[in-house]
């Protein structure tokens, strides 16, 4: 996988893989998310990337929304807990309508006063459908708990009260502290030449003052583990366990990927799939997930089951973790993981924009992309002695957290 670099003098860094497919994909990544907010600034990253479509010095909203629609492309935005991402897809020929778009929208955007106030009750109505939706809440409830007074664990869309406290001041000071030049990517996937598309970002972006500040994060600390029941009026029991996991930058990553990935990954041969649901019938729905960030990362299980079979449930989940920590994957097993888990990394990659957007992310973490060679070394290197280890230093039941909503 061939990818090309660039850095301009205002420190904006481009990344770009040359294809020859019919579809290009461009995107801004900036290292900036919702646990960057302060106190009274609960939902303002994501309030921020639905505004900046309301209206620039040059457009409205219609003419933003129009722009690349009207030649069949798209344009899109979203916002993680460390990441605000705006891209767009279009044919090759309109790479520079696209940047110029994103460019007016990121850097240009007026943020009209009553477009400010109506974009609020789109937000706050966001956030009340999560509310009908337990199977997702119940992610956010627990980081939330898991993250205890510190804003990497706060819901990423806000509050409705913080949300209607928004102001163009606040979104001003929130864009000039996180919007820095040496905090940006532009990533790039499409047929166009690497020097015809620096040139096309040169004249765009060259003139962006270079950041004067520098970012800091607070890191998260003192974790205490929790088991906490919540009122449910659904059918459904809804179940999360978890507990802190490696960070982005540790050396154990990658066999935390693997550890997940074996236990209760996407595969339909996961551990808790064939054991829970497979063999018992106990629930329709369970899986694990590892999010890593910079300074930390999360590690959860999530099910659904019939009230009266979400105890037991919970007990074989505990019993798959405690093998793991006892017995070291034989090699077999070992092999068939890796296997797996280098298959779905290829498959991932056939998606042009997932490809766009995880060699941003790569950038903005480490200042270098792995290719897949090498990507595949690292999980190939896993020995079934680390795993354990990583599996006792996660999965270790002192250190388990716990959120049920039930009747």
């Amino acid at each position: 996988m061939h990818i090309e670099q660039h850095r301009l003098a205002n420190n904006i860094r481009i990344v770009h893989k040359r294809t020859s497919g019919a579809v290009a994909h461009c995107g801004i990544i900036i290292n900036c998310g919702s646990r960057d907010e302060g106190e009274d600034e609960q939902g303002l990253a994501h309030y921020i990337e639905h505004v900046i479509f309301k209206g620039t010095k040059k457009r409205k909203a219609y003419h933003i929304l129009s722009r690349m629609e009207d030649v069949g492309g798209e344009i899109n935005a979203f916002t993680t807990k460390e990441e605000t991402c705006v891209y767009s897809s279009f044919m090759p020929e309109y790479y520079e309508r696209s940047l110029e778009l994103l460019q007016d929208i990121v850097f240009e955007s007026t943020f009209p006063s009553k477009e400010l106030v109506k974009e609020k009750t789109v937000v706050i109505d966001e956030i009340n459908s999560y509310k009908d939706n337990p199977s997702e809440q119940i992610f956010d409830d627990f980081e939330e708990l898991l993250f205890q007074d510190h804003s990497i664990g706060r819901n990423i869309l806000g509050t409705p009260k913080h949300v209607k406290s928004f102001n163009k001041k606040m979104i001003s000071d929130f864009i000039s502290r996180n919007y820095l030049s040496d905090e940006m990517v532009i990533s790039s996937v499409g047929n166009i030449e690497f020097k015809k598309l620096v040139q096309m970002i040169e004249k765009l972006f060259g003139h962006i003052p270079k950041s004067d500040k520098t970012k800091t994060r607070s890191p998260f600390k003192n974790y205490q583990p929790f088991h906490k029941k919540v009122s449910h009026s659904g059918f459904q029991t809804h179940a999360k366990l978890g507990s802190i996991a490696q960070e982005a930058t540790s050396n154990k990553k990658t066999a935390m990927i693997l550890l997940n990935n074996i236990l209760g990954g996407p595969g339909m041969n996961s551990r808790l799939n064939l054991s829970i649901r497979e063999k018992y019938g106990l629930t329709y729905s369970i899986e694990s997930h590892y999010t890593p960030y910079s300074d930390t990362g999360i590690f959860s299980i999530y099910l659904a089951s019939d009230k009266d079979s979400t105890q037991r449930c919970i007990s074989l989940v505990k019993k798959e973790l405690e093998l793991f920590c006892k017995k070291p994957l034989g090699p077999q097993q070992l092999k068939k993981g890796k296997l797996q888990l280098i298959g779905q990394i290829a498959i991932g990659q056939e998606s042009e924009v997932n490809l766009m957007l995880s060699i941003a992310k790569s950038i903005l973490l480490y200042n270098r992309i792995d290719s897949f060679e090498e990507v595949k070394n690292k999980i190939n290197n896993v020995s079934p002695e680390i795993v354990q280890e990583v599996a006792n230093e996660v999965f270790n039941p002192s250190n388990l957290s716990s959120l049920i909503y039930s009747t």
